[in-house]
């Protein structure tokens, strides 16, 4: 039998990985990071060559203290030239903060779960859509050139209310889109996707939003998150998701393990040929720190305990 030869043909030649683990990550862990340590972690990222990272979410400090200190984390961040700073804003009051703090652009969750929704926003997804209809008329009245993203969560599945049709994701993204907002990415909340079901929801709302749909977020609940970034890049998305250490995790799936660890899937990349501009070695030095910050707290990822292969030489850039 004849070997079957790899081709990257159909895959995107460079992957921008965002960083997610200081809003999706800190947000499901009970420690306080400082955030003297917060800004060093930025600027750790953005020597390893980071780009784009989520740096906090405006949401009341007494229900994540974690992320009680956002804006004074953005306004750092906001000074490394080139770096994209992104935050969270869960609803109105949150994107006007995002506004006031000049972001460049903000991601605004919508759960395609009815269930979920009403248990992470106390809101109804119809709800969610007419307040970001309010949330991209306030930003357009303002002047300002924050992007807005919506990130439908809950995508492929639900652990409170289990299956999630595709035509309701579908439904949600087109609402959305009409409402004037800039982008749409897909979140594997739980960790239910597979590669076939990321290639065939993928597929059908590339029809609905075709260059709006600019990113992937999946979690690595059950070890299928970088095989669903593989399937997702196979339809040319070319923004990815992931968290330092594989941290995070959703509250509503209580034992899982969290996101795609930042530092597996920049390997999984460099391995197959396909640029990141990241560091490794800069990366390990920053994991070890996250890990020393979060001690006692659940870290992921496999990387980080094998090293490098002999054939890829330290000091590489994936």
């Amino acid at each position: 039998m004849q070997a079957s030869t790899f081709s990257a043909a159909s895959l995107p030649r460079h992957v921008v990985i965002r960083e997610m683990g200081l809003r999706d990550g800190l947000q499901s862990v009970k420690t306080v990071v400082p955030t003297a340590a917060k800004m060093e972690w930025i600027r750790d990222a953005y020597d390893a060559g980071e780009r784009e990272i989520e740096v906090g979410s405006f949401v009341p400090p007494k229900l994540l203290p974690q992320l009680a200190d956002t804006a004074e984390v953005l306004a750092f961040a906001q000074t490394l030239p080139g770096l994209r700073a992104t935050v969270l804003a869960p609803n109105l009051k949150g994107a006007l903060r995002a506004l006031e703090a000049d972001a460049e652009m903000m991601l605004i969750p919508l759960s395609a779960s009815h269930a979920h929704s009403l248990a992470n926003l106390r809101k109804a997804p119809a709800d969610v859509v007419a307040e970001i209809a309010n949330i991209r008329a306030e930003r357009d009245a303002s002047g300002k050139r924050t992007r807005i993203e919506v990130g439908i969560s809950t995508a492929f599945g639900c652990t409170i209310q289990g299956r999630v049709e595709p035509d309701e994701v579908v439904r949600l993204v087109q609402a959305v889109l009409d409402e004037g907002v800039d982008a749409v990415s897909l979140a594997d909340t739980v960790g239910y996707a597979d590669p076939a079901m990321v290639s065939s929801l993928f597929e059908r709302v590339l029809r609905v939003a075709g260059d709006k749909l600019a990113a992937a977020h999946f979690h690595d609940t059950r070890g299928l998150g970088l095989a669903n970034c593989y399937a997702a890049m196979q339809l040319g998305i070319a923004r990815l998701d992931a968290c330092t250490a594989g941290i995070g995790g959703c509250p509503h799936a209580p034992g899982a393990s969290g996101n795609v660890a930042t530092e597996d899937l920049a390997y999984m990349l460099h391995s197959m040929g396909i640029e990141t501009g990241l560091d490794f070695d800069r990366m390990l030095a920053l994991r070890a720190k996250v890990a020393r910050w979060l001690e006692g707290e659940p870290t992921h990822g496999t990387i980080w305990k094998t090293g490098l292969p002999k054939t890829m030489k330290a000091g590489a850039h994936a």
